[in-house]
């Protein structure tokens, strides 16, 4: 890949047209069921209640985000990222058709982004208490998501998984993703807890809500998963909350920009909860050649996660019990996080490795550093020598994605 700008974004969100499943899935076998979008004038379909209709993507008759068709702030010439588009013809055309997203990206200075989803995908899959149906929904997204990849190299596609078809259909989608030119994986960060949508104000949960019955993350069953993604040489993505919700009802007085600051920061706690569980549950042992990137969850907590890991390491002696490694060279070895405005993260890199991070603009989410990035990368790079900023900015994504 030819570097250009300098920076490869490592967390951008792909918004699919809206014709993206109803084109790819059987009408006949799934009729209504699949994803499309609906106009609504049904206030109870809305975040906040707007006196016109509305378009909203609907997946198994439910309607799966109350916000919006397309979470596109960034891209809607708002400074303050309050607007978002509430019917399709507002959404702009360079957030869902690739060919005219190249054009956001140069404005923008950026080689390449990583895309995760967005609308009607959320927290990493459908969970649809229905096998076939998630299925279908699974590949025709990864079909989908892979014709971004054949419009442009400058697109790193990552794959949903099926959960609910048994671990055989997993691992042939995971295979099926390697051939298809996808860039990695993506899953929920604790499959049995599967979405919990007590608090889910917003309609972002699945289908099936509160699904039980999959294995805990640690469980042997997951391990051909970890194999296959192994063999693959794709690494597994675990995006902000990992389709895990660990936060309380919101005040219903809050205005939209309210809503959302209240949430999106206190998200980042997130990994603390997480990620020592990955590093103490022997699958970085047992799999050493398997990459895992944390999106959207800032650095900042890295280094008192790797002291806290390290301390109870040591003091418990779990070299004793199949652990041989320390946390913090499993960390050094084979996980990423990243950054997008926040310098004091970068500045101690050193003590985690400049060599696991990588920059991200988050296009186009209300977080987005569109259309000033590199006024953000400016700031964070102060005190950043070259060799690092080369490696953080684009070279870490171009070695881990093999561009």
């Amino acid at each position: 890949m030819k570097i250009v700008h300098g920076a490869i974004s490592g967390d951008s969100h792909v918004q699919l047209d809206r014709d993206a499943f109803t084109s790819r899935m059987s009408k006949a076998k799934f009729g209504d069921r699949i994803p499309h979008v609906i106009e609504t004038t049904d206030q109870a379909l809305m975040y906040k209640p707007l006196d016109y209709a509305v378009e909203r993507w609907v997946v198994n008759g439910k309607v799966v985000d109350k916000r919006w068709p397309a979470n596109c702030p960034a891209a809607m010439n708002d400074a303050t990222r309050s607007l978002g588009a509430q019917r399709w013809e507002d959404v702009p055309r360079g957030v869902y058709d690739p060919i005219a997203r190249l054009e956001f990206l140069d404005r923008d200075g950026v080689d390449a982004e990583v895309l995760y989803p967005n609308p009607p995908v959320q927290n990493a899959t459908f969970f649809q208490g229905d096998a076939e149906l998630e299925l279908a929904c699974v590949q025709a997204y990864n079909d989908a998501v892979g014709d971004w990849r054949r419009a442009s190299e400058r697109y790193i596609p990552l794959a949903l998984i099926p959960y609910l078809s048994g671990i055989d259909a997993t691992v042939a989608e995971i295979q099926r993703a390697a051939k298809t030119g996808h860039k990695g994986i993506l899953m929920v960060v604790e499959p049995s807890l599967a979405i919990q949508d007590k608090y889910d104000v917003l309609g972002l949960a699945g289908i099936n809500a509160g699904l039980k019955g999959l294995p805990h993350f640690c469980h042997p069953y997951w391990d051909r998963v970890w194999a296959a993604a192994q063999d693959c040489e794709l690494p597994i993505h675990w995006h902000a909350n990992g389709g895990i919700s660990l936060r309380g009802p919101a005040w219903k007085g809050y205005s939209f920009s309210e809503e959302s600051v209240s949430f999106v920061p206190g998200a980042f706690c997130l990994p603390t909860q997480f990620l020592p569980n990955l590093m103490f549950s022997g699958v970085l042992e047992r799999y050493p050649r398997l990459k895992w990137v944390w999106a959207e969850i800032g650095i900042g907590w890295i280094q008192y996660v790797l002291d806290a890991c390290d301390h109870e390491w040591e003091r418990r002696h779990l070299w004793t019990e199949g652990l041989p490694s320390r946390p913090s060279e499993l960390f050094k070895r084979q996980i990423y996080s990243m950054f997008w405005f926040e310098q004091a993260g970068v500045d101690l890199r050193s003590a985690f490795g400049a060599g696991n991070l990588m920059w991200q603009s988050d296009f186009p989410h209300s977080t987005s550093t569109y259309p000033d990035s590199h006024k953000f990368i400016e700031q964070c790079m102060e005190g950043v020598n070259a060799d690092e900023r080369r490696q953080l900015m684009f070279q870490n994504a171009v070695d881990l994605y093999n561009l």
